[in-house]
């Protein structure tokens, strides 16, 4: 954990000439409110968010979200401090997607559709950062620990079509606090894990933890995710010469691989009396058998 007089250090070699007169706020992870390695840094009306980068992070910004991207933070720069790379973005005076109105939704979802067309099918790019070679052993590993026929059945198709759906830039956890909305516009964070991964990655994993109560973690009505799921159709894979029929048969299965996350979690370590476990080992369960059932009709 950086003491601030350390961030400061980080700070004199992105903002030498005001550094010292910054204010440094650490923010809090969404999930747990505990510390992490992201600062917001304030110098009179001006911000910006300090980032220790972590995975890919750096690597993606360089590879996929240079200028004149407009669907991620601008990078102000980046130094190397003890061995790490840090960030300087631009900050976003924004919300998130946590309390998902339709409006907001359809802003993220066009940032992502736009992000996505400028990169579909890139073969030239398609070893950089978190690659498909890279992301299949982690999906072949979450089926290994669910522990139940039908959704070991289910998910064996599941990877059967990750091999073979066309790829295209996928933030890999593209979860709603990953996306802020701001004045009608839509900038995607948190680029840990991204790369050209098979296309459905990043819409699947937006809409498919939304639930429709006012105290959810991620709030998104049912009605709005079917929005979602035919405006994301309408203005990308329709022109890519898929059917309809076929995209909601890929949607179901990698809303599988998302709904099976916390069974495998719960599996592996044990511990099947936790929440997380109970509230989607049942919704896996109906994923899977009509995954299975529309394989037998």
């Amino acid at each position: 954990m950086e003491r601030e007089q350390d961030v400061r250090q980080v700070l004199s070699q992105l903002l030498p000439d005001n550094y010292q007169n910054c204010s440094v706020v650490r923010l809090q992870h969404e999930e747990d409110g505990e510390p992490y390695d992201v600062w917001q840094v304030n110098a009179g009306d001006t911000r910006w968010i300090l980032k220790k980068a972590k995975g890919y992070e750096y690597d993606v910004y360089t590879s996929f979200l240079t200028p004149p991207c407009v669907q991620a933070p601008l990078l102000k720069g980046t130094t190397i401090w003890n061995g790490e790379t840090y960030l300087l973005e631009a900050y976003i005076d924004g919300h998130n997607l946590q309390k998902a109105s339709r409006a907001d939704l359809k802003i993220a979802l066009d940032a992502l559709i736009a992000l996505q067309a400028a990169y579909w099918e890139n073969t030239e790019l398609a070893e950089r950062c978190y690659s498909f070679a890279e992301s299949l052993p982690h999906r072949q590993r979450r089926g290994q620990f669910l522990n139940h026929p039908v959704l070991e059945q289910a998910y064996h198709i599941f990877l059967k079509a990750y091999e073979t759906v066309p790829i295209t830039l996928c933030h890999d956890d593209l979860l709603p606090f990953n996306v802020l909305i701001q004045e009608q516009r839509a900038y995607l964070i948190d680029w840990e894990y991204a790369g050209i991964l098979p296309y459905p990655t990043s819409l699947v994993r937006l809409l498919a933890h939304g639930e429709d109560a006012p105290d959810a973690f991620f709030v998104l009505s049912e009605e709005d995710r079917q929005f979602g799921i035919d405006y994301y159709y309408e203005n990308l894979i329709r022109a890519k010469g898929i059917s309809y029929a076929d995209y909601r048969k890929t949607l179901s299965l990698f809303f599988l691989y998302e709904y099976c996350e916390w069974v495998s979690v719960g599996n592996r370590y044990q511990n099947t009396d936790g929440p997380y476990y109970q509230q989607y080992l049942p919704i896996a369960l109906r994923q899977a058998e009509g995954i299975l059932a529309a394989e037998n009709s």
